[in-house]
């Protein structure tokens, strides 16, 4: 079975590697990177996606999008998680492709128009360009096959405040639009991202299996493991955006539960996102009253990290 997906991103060591995943998997038909600020500003998210691709010589289409949110003030670029360029500061060969000269959202809707019920949109990113997307086509629900969001957190708190994950803080409003917006969509957040741990022997396999890319996913690892051994007491890192591309291809290692999704836009409490269960009564309706969505509880981490590293070894 093949899945054709356009991948929302901002790269990003984890991003890195979910792409070289997205590139490589036989199962995966990527049509196109769209590129957002967050883990990088947008011009160095775009120029990381053209790099990755020429690196496993590929020709995919990379549109860039979103700048800043769509309402407050942009936080500056963790430097001290990703590095300055993205990729934990190494040095990079020079990139000699150039973006798609429409704008993400505009990719975004001109290839699921052309392939109605078709393509899963996987976001790993701040959501600016998903909501810039249903801007311009309301319609846009109705035609995608799924959207897959890495992103957010039920019951695991935040990593950039107590309380939210990064890519919704980003950008709260452009995530309160994108998750309430009633299409098909499955949160893949903290809740099992947390429980993913990709260590050295795992890094060893994938630089050995990617030639050159792997090369550059191996030496942007060493800064972000640096970054996790201080942040959270393991000797690894949390592959986030890359258990995004796992849930859709092996849903089976995850455990998911209907709810009603929802996200504070401001306040102590800004970028948190809430989940209310189906079917369970609260205090007051109001919680329950965004569409129905799936967000992912469990995962059996291991396996996890060892379907990632027998994709890219």
């Amino acid at each position: 079975m093949s899945h054709p997906i356009i991948f929302d991103t901002d790269p990003g060591v984890d991003d890195a590697q979910a792409i070289a995943i997205a590139l490589r998997h036989p199962e995966i038909e990527l049509l196109g990177l769209t590129t957002t600020y967050g883990n990088v500003d947008v011009a160095t998210a775009t120029r990381n996606a053209l790099l990755l691709t020429q690196l496993a010589g590929r020709e995919v289409p990379v549109a860039q999008g979103a700048a800043a949110p769509l309402v407050k003030a942009r936080h500056p670029a963790p430097a001290h998680i990703h590095g300055a360029n993205g990729l934990g500061d190494i040095s990079l060969p020079e990139v000699t492709g150039r973006p798609d000269p429409r704008s993400a959202a505009q990719f975004i809707i001109d290839t699921v128009n052309a392939r109605p019920g078709e393509v899963t949109l996987v976001a790993v990113g701040p959501l600016g360009n998903l909501a810039a997307a249903l801007q311009l086509d309301p319609a846009l629900t109705g035609k995608v096959k799924r959207v897959v969001v890495m992103g957010g957190s039920v019951y695991e708190g935040g990593n950039v405040t107590p309380v939210a994950e990064a890519n919704i803080f980003n950008d709260p409003d452009a995530a309160a639009r994108v998750l309430t917006a009633g299409w098909p969509l499955t949160l893949v957040g903290l809740d099992v991202t947390h429980r993913c741990v990709l260590d050295e022997a795992h890094m060893a396999r994938i630089a050995a299996g990617q030639g050159e890319l792997g090369r550059v996913l191996a030496d942007s690892y060493a800064f972000y493991r640096d970054f996790y051994r201080h942040a959270r007491g393991i000797d690894g890192c949390c592959p986030h955006d890359s258990c995004a591309l796992a849930w859709l291809l092996r849903p089976e290692l995850f455990t998911t539960a209907p709810g009603h999704l929802s996200v504070v836009t401001h306040g102590e409490a800004e970028g948190q996102t809430l989940f209310a269960p189906e079917g369970r009564a609260f205090i007051a309706p109001r919680w329950s009253q965004t569409p129905l969505a799936e967000a992912c509880l469990e995962v059996d981490g291991e396996a996890v990290v060892e379907w990632i590293a027998a994709t890219l070894g």
